[in-house]
C-alpha cells in the first residue's frame, strides 16, 4: 500500500481543525488549554461561524490564544474580557462572542465584571477554565484553590481562616437572571472531551439564538504548577477537583 491509498477521504480517521493555525503551541505537556482549543475551532468550523465569530483573550496562560485559532480576537486587560466582550456584542450582535478566561482571571481580577455581564444577559458565551491555581506566574494561589492545596503562596496547603474558602463561581452564575446556560465539564477523557464539545456548542446556539449568557467551566489540570506529571494530574483532579467541583449541568433555560 502506497502513500495515496492511506490518505484517501475514506480511509481518514482524524485530522486537524481547519481553523488550528500551524504552530507551536506554547502551552506546558499535559496542560488542557491544547485540547480545548482544538474543541473551539471544530464547533466553530462545524457550525459555520467562522466570519461571524468574535474572540476575547485577557491575561495569563491563554493570552496568545489568538496564536492558534483563526478568527478574529481581541486581546483584553486582565480581568477585562467580559466588559470587552459585552462591547462587541452589542456593536456588531449579527456577531457570536466568547471570553477565554482562567480562575484567575474570571473569579479575581474580573469577578465584578463577570458577574456584572452574565447578570445582565449579554450575549456573549464565557469560557472559563479552572485549574485551581496562577498557571502563568508562578503557581500562587488561585480563588478556586482547594482546602489544603498547596502552592506557591501557600506552601503548607490553604486554610480557611488566612485565605477563606474557595469561591465557586460558576455555582453563582447559575443564579443570576441573565444566564441561560451554565455547565461544569472537563477534558481529561475521550468520553469527557465529548461532552464539552457539546457543552461549547450548545453555548455558542444560545448565542445564536440571542438567549443570554452561556457559562461552560472546563475543570482542568495544570502539572506545571501543581508539581505533578500530567498522567498524575489528571488523577489528582478526578481524587480532589470534582468533589468541589462536580461535573454536569447547574443550568439550562
Amino acid at each position: 500500500m502506497n502513500i495515496e491509498d492511506i490518505i484517501k477521504e475514506e480511509n481518514k480517521v482524524y485530522c486537524k481543525p481547519e481553523l488550528l493555525e500551524e504552530v507551536h503551541m506554547h502551552y506546558c505537556p499535559g496542560c488542557s488549554h491544547g485540547v480545548i482549543h482544538k474543541l473551539l475551532a471544530e464547533v466553530i468550523a462545524e457550525m459555520g461561524l467562522t466570519e461571524k465569530t468574535v474572540g476575547v483573550s485577557p491575561v495569563g496562560c491563554a493570552v496568545f490564544a489568538y496564536n492558534y485559532i483563526d478568527v478574529d480576537w481581541i486581546e483584553a486587560a486582565h480581568g477585562r474580557a467580559p466588559a470587552v466582550a459585552t462591547a462587541v456584542s452589542r456593536l456588531w450582535p449579527e456577531n457570536v462572542v466568547f471570553t477565554y478566561q482562567g480562575d484567575g482571571d474570571m473569579s479575581a481580577i474580573g469577578t465584578a465584571e463577570s458577574i456584572h455581564a452574565a447578570n445582565r444577559g449579554e450575549n456573549i458565551v464565557m469560557i472559563f477554565v479552572n485549574n485551581a491555581i496562577y498557571g502563568m506566574t508562578g503557581g500562587q494561589m488561585a480563588p478556586t484553590t482547594l482546602i489544603g492545596q498547596k502552592t506557591a503562596t501557600t506552601p503548607y496547603g490553604r486554610r480557611v481562616d488566612l485565605n477563606g474558602h474557595p469561591l465557586e463561581i460558576t455555582n453563582l452564575m447559575k443564579e443570576l437572571d441573565g444566564t441561560c446556560y451554565v455547565t461544569r465539564q472537563s477534558v481529561h477523557t475521550p468520553g469527557n472531551v465529548r461532552k464539552t464539545k457539546a457543552a461549547i456548542k450548545k453555548a455558542f446556539e444560545n448565542a445564536l439564538a440571542k438567549k443570554g449568557t452561556s457559562v461552560v467551566e472546563v475543570v482542568a489540570t495544570c502539572n506545571s504548577g501543581w508539581k505533578l506529571s500530567p498522567d498524575a494530574s489528571n488523577k489528582w483532579m478526578e481524587q480532589n477537583m470534582f468533589e468541589k467541583y462536580p461535573l454536569g449541568d447547574l443550568k439550562n433555560v
